[in-house]
């Protein structure tokens, strides 16, 4: 029995070529796919998941408040929060609680230049890390001892690739790489390299090219680590099996009183973040490393459902639609003797069998598409990982479940025919599925619909953040990173007369950082407008003289630094707009000739620049103040004039190499860093606009299907209308209009759904774009005029066809 069965489906599978086709299509389009989105998301979810001990390891985030009334402040919102805070927090966790088994602490990111013989590289994010930290994280050693490798003063331990990046094949144990300092943290010295370990799994929330010691920092700035308000540190615990974050939470008051006190100035207090939540759900600010989105991972998944959904719908529309077909031979079968249990066994056994041809097929493109989804996310997928056993199983239950989904609603009308009837030519199984059958189009097509506006929408928001203006200027502004040199900043002001002969260059300038880049907080005091002394934490720009001339700031009230007021090195700030509205100052000239205390430094405010973008337009512009040290700076900015960039930059670096020799010509476009930070969010509206086009294509697809049946069930009622006078167009008017209306149903149910979830999705940008009616319209048009010319080919051909020979073979 079984072999019969699978003959008549293979048969029937045969006889119908262009449905069989479009269904294995469709169903393997749409299994690839969600295999690819569901390779993705559990990637994004794996994160941190390697390590021995996750579930038992919590990060701590610290939130600082500041103002007068600090006793009836609202507690911290998750993204008040910072990873980044203060030293003694970890030890005095350590000593107060005994569910606290251990505690390491990182500071960095740092960024060092390291040499061993005639190779020299800078490493970005370099940290440094107490002896403890492998008995936290599950890194594996390949050379060097756990227990001490980081124990000793400029003691290092290289990831794989990076000792193989200075050594090579030797044996990097006890070597030494000459490195420069690190800033505010540690002096120039020579690291011993006591430990090498494997790469960091790309699924980790932060990653580095080395490790330091932490007593290498202790060293050079003993006192930080007994300062609460200083900030430089991330720190981590292990905690016991039974502890509770709930009771330990109940406790933090008491431990902040009780350790740092209560401060007439501010609120300070801790949280903990399970290692597992960091990557996806963290929302506090100054993070170690990438995070993810789980909104972004929730609407991945909801496409991938909505794509598998609407291949499932086309092979019940089509087979429901093709239910006359095979109306006798449920017939014949039943008059026979067959059981209703027997047929539906049948008719599911032809849906699985369907399902595992597109089954393979979906491992085809897989196999062929897996490099481009990787090369697109920036993730390191291989095939190899899609083919073992769990997967295989995984894959089985998916093929069987489809098939059964896809295939029960078929089973039973087909089935439920009666042979009496159906042996006489009566059946009016026809209106009944044709009503579930609109119902489909029209529920596959509010999908395709809510993707396209999506789509729309996705593609203006990025257009804007792309061409709002800043408030600065960034375009041919060449950046040179020379990571605080001493010996470089000491010959600055040499440097910048050189680049500025220069035809190529217009204006140079010297900042500790740029807009995109890092930047630290400074406590400072400024006086308000009842003549007392203000704290806040603003952000800070060290900058030269000619920074703000340079990126083209607006003043807003007083002036910018001048070389005509040498008293500017040491008694004078500028501020944005931001920071005098944080100090109760709605107009910004009444802040102007106002005390400050910053860093040791007291003067009057001189100036209020206009507020800029200096933040990723995911986030408002916050308070920043642009102190004037020209030997704090890091990067020298050169506004290039020429379009011929290349040319430039070859003259730039051979001024720089014969200026500075001992540092390498590290160069980025202003621009393209700023543009760094939406990284993710091109990636986003990449993929989304992919995986929206392979939806819309499976609708068309079914609906091609729909069409091509239509018109074949029509062929006579065609070709009478045609022997009676219809025009070409108004038999394709006659075939096309059923569908358009279903379209235009599911674009009156989709356009509400398409604008409640891209206004949450909006709600992630600080800028973000007004939705339109346009954007809906457009929407409207292109599903219609997809659907017009996927129905219209079929109805063309069945139009054109001579009537008489139609009307003779019916």
């Amino acid at each position: 029995m079984l072999r019969n069965y699978f003959k008549i489906a293979w048969r029937n599978l045969w006889k119908k070529k262009i449905y069989t086709s479009i269904n294995i299509l469709g169903l393997g389009i749409g299994m690839a796919c969600c295999l690819l989105i569901a390779i993705y998301v559990q990637d994004e979810l794996s994160y941190d998941k390697y390590h021995t001990n996750t579930n038992r390891i919590y990060r701590v985030v610290h939130a600082e408040t500041y103002g007068e009334d600090l006793k009836n402040t609202a507690p911290p919102a998750p993204g008040e929060f910072a990873v980044w805070g203060n030293a003694p927090v970890g030890p005095a966790l350590r000593a107060d609680f005994p569910e606290v088994e251990e505690v390491v602490q990182f500071s960095g990111r740092a960024d060092i230049l390291l040499r061993y013989g005639d190779k020299n590289f800078q490493e970005e994010g370099i940290f440094f890390a107490d002896a403890a930290v492998f008995d936290l994280f599950s890194w594996k050693f390949i050379a060097g001892n756990p227990k001490t490798a980081l124990e000793d003063p400029y003691s290092i331990v290289l990831p794989e690739s990076t000792a193989k990046k200075y050594f090579g094949e030797e044996n990097p144990i006890g070597k030494t790489l000459e490195g420069s300092s690190a800033p505010g943290r540690a002096n120039a010295g020579n690291y011993r390299v006591t430990g090498v370990i494997e790469d960091i799994p790309e699924n980790s929330h932060f990653n580095f090219p080395a490790l330091l010691s932490m007593n290498t920092f202790r060293k050079s700035r003993e006192d930080i680590f007994d300062m609460w308000g200083y900030v430089d540190f991330y720190t981590y615990l292990l905690v016991s099996e039974n502890f509770s974050i709930e009771a330990f939470e109940k406790k933090i008051p008491d431990f902040i009183t009780r350790r740092r006190g209560i401060s007439p100035d501010s609120k300070y207090t801790i949280a903990l973040e399970p290692l597992s939540d960091v990557y996806l759900k963290s929302e506090a600010g100054r993070q170690p490393g990438d995070t993810g989105s789980l909104p972004n991972i929730y609407i991945f998944s909801l496409i991938g459902l909505f794509i598998l959904a609407i291949a499932c719908i086309n092979f019940m529309n089509l087979s429901t639609a093709r239910s006359l077909e095979r109306a006798r031979e449920v017939g014949i079968r039943k008059t026979v003797g067959a059981a209703r249990k027997n047929l539906i066994f049948q008719f599911l056994s032809e849906s699985v069998l369907i399902v595992t041809f597109a089954a393979f097929l979906a491992l085809f493109f897989v196999f062929i598409a897996l490099p481009f989804v990787a090369d697109l996310t920036e993730k390191n997928f291989r095939s190899v990982d899609l083919f073992n056993w769990q997967s295989a199983l995984v894959y089985l239950c998916i093929i069987f479940g489809l098939g059964l989904l896809s295939g029960i609603y078929p089973a039973m009308v087909l089935s439920g025919f009666k042979p009496a009837l159906i042996l006489k030519g009566i059946s009016n199984t026809h209106t009944k599925g044709a009503a579930l059958r609109k119902g489909l189009v029209i529920f596959q097509f509010s999908l395709s619909i809510i993707l396209i506006i999506g789509t729309c929408i996705v593609f203006t928001q990025m257009g804007y953040l792309l061409d709002k203006d800043l408030g600065f200027d960034r375009e041919q502004m060449l950046v040179i990173d020379y990571n605080y040199d001493g010996r470089v900043n000491n010959k600055i002001e040499t440097l910048k007369n050189t680049f500025n002969h220069l035809p190529e260059i217009s204006s140079v300038a010297a900042a500790r950082t740029v807009p995109g880049s890092y930047f630290p907080n400074a406590g400072t005091t400024i006086e308000s407008q009842e003549g007392t002394m203000a704290l806040n934490v603003p952000a800070i720009y060290e900058v030269d003289v000619d920074f703000i001339h340079h990126f083209d700031l607006e003043l807003a009230a007083g002036r910018a630094y001048s070389r005509d007021f040498p008293v500017d090195t040491i008694q004078s700030l500028v501020i944005n707009e931001a920071t005098a509205r944080l100090y109760g100052y709605s107009n910004p000239g009444d802040i102007i000739g106002k005390r400050f205390q910053q860093w040791g430094r007291e003067g009057k405010v001189i100036g209020v620049v206009k507020d800029f973008n200096y933040l990723s337009l995911h986030q408002n512009i916050e308070p920043l103040t642009l102190r004037l040290a020209p030997s704090e700076c890091r990067y020298l900015t050169l506004k290039v004039t020429t379009s011929d960039l290349p040319a430039a930059i070859a003259r730039i670096k051979d001024v720089w190499t014969h200026a500075v020799p001992h540092r390498p010509f590290l160069y980025k476009f202003l621009d393209e860093d700023f543009n760094r930070q939406y990284q993710a969010d091109f990636r986003f509206r990449k993929l989304f606009t992919i995986f929206s086009c392979l939806a819309i294509f499976i609708a068309c697809l079914g609906l091609f299907g729909l069409a091509s049946y239509t018109a074949e069930q029509r062929t006579k009622e065609i070709g009478i209308r045609k022997v009676l006078g219809a025009s070409v167009t108004n038999v394709v008017m006659l075939l096309s209009k059923d569908f358009i209306k279903l379209v235009v149903i599911a674009i009156v149910i989709a356009s509400p759904l398409a604008w409640y979830a891209m206004t949450r999705w909006l709600e992630d940008f600080a800028y973000r774009i007004e939705l339109q009616w346009w954007m809906f319209t457009l929407a409207g048009i292109a599903a219609i005029t997809i659907a017009l010319l996927t129905v219209s080919g079929q109805s063309i051909k069945a139009a054109t066809t001579n009537p008489v020979k139609s009307l003779r073979t019916e």
